[in-house]
């Protein structure tokens, strides 16, 4: 059965943009048949804990003299880096936050970053290699080409090297901008703008979704 997990990391509990065009790919995922299932991971609802010692970036085999980790940590890894795994395609909600990442979703990557398991070192293994991996980003403001904002963007571009480059996931990228144009005065002008960006995003999810579910 094609699986889809579903990854948030949103503060916002009732308005969040990401929340709702993950929420949109994975009603779009499940429509397509009783067999496609999702597991849902809210990084924000039952966030992870920072990682507790720097050796739980090694397969045990490369860690040094000394760094042991807590059995339960690495117990959590296992069982992170196994939901990546049984997966056949992943979307992820990344709001941007002060031009970067939620730190509930930074503390995800480091678990299932792992030099040995999951990232090539002394072998050539890359378990997730191929796997798709839908990056939906949400933003108040605008970062696209010839705006002030251009080359500020630090959420999404982290996410492409670490899944894409690093795991080797197959990285499709949905940006929703100006989504504080309703909320802040300055950017009311820019509302028609909004809602342009926030209707090709969702096109796009219900797009990515159906191909990549038919295709799992």
């Amino acid at each position: 059965m094609p699986q889809l997990l579903h990854i948030d990391s949103s503060a916002e509990m009732n308005t969040s943009v990401s929340r709702a065009l993950t929420g949109l790919f994975a009603e779009t995922w499940r429509d397509l048949g009783e067999g496609h299932t999702v597991v849902r991971r809210d990084l924000h609802r039952d966030p992870l804990p920072h990682l507790p010692d720097a050796g739980l970036h090694y397969a045990a085999r490369l860690r040094l003299d000394g760094e042991t980790p807590d059995a339960a940590a690495e117990a959590l890894q296992a069982e992170l880096i196994a939901e990546v795994a049984a997966s056949d395609v992943v979307v992820i909600g990344a709001p941007m936050y002060n031009w970067s990442l939620p730190s509930t979703l930074k503390a995800w990557i480091d678990y299932i970053h792992v030099l040995g398991t999951t990232v090539p070192f002394d072998t050539p293994e890359r378990p997730f290699a191929g796997k798709p991996v839908v990056i939906v980003s949400s933003r108040g403001n605008t970062y696209a080409p010839g705006t002030p904002g251009e080359g500020t963007d630090h959420t999404v571009p982290p996410l492409q090297q670490v899944l894409g480059v690093s795991l080797g996931m197959s990285v499709e990228v949905v940006v929703a901008e100006l989504t504080l144009a309703h909320r802040l005065a300055p950017l009311t002008a820019l509302s028609g703008q909004a809602e342009e960006s926030r209707s090709a995003a969702e096109k796009s999810v219900r797009t990515l979704a159906a191909g990549l579910g038919t295709r799992s």
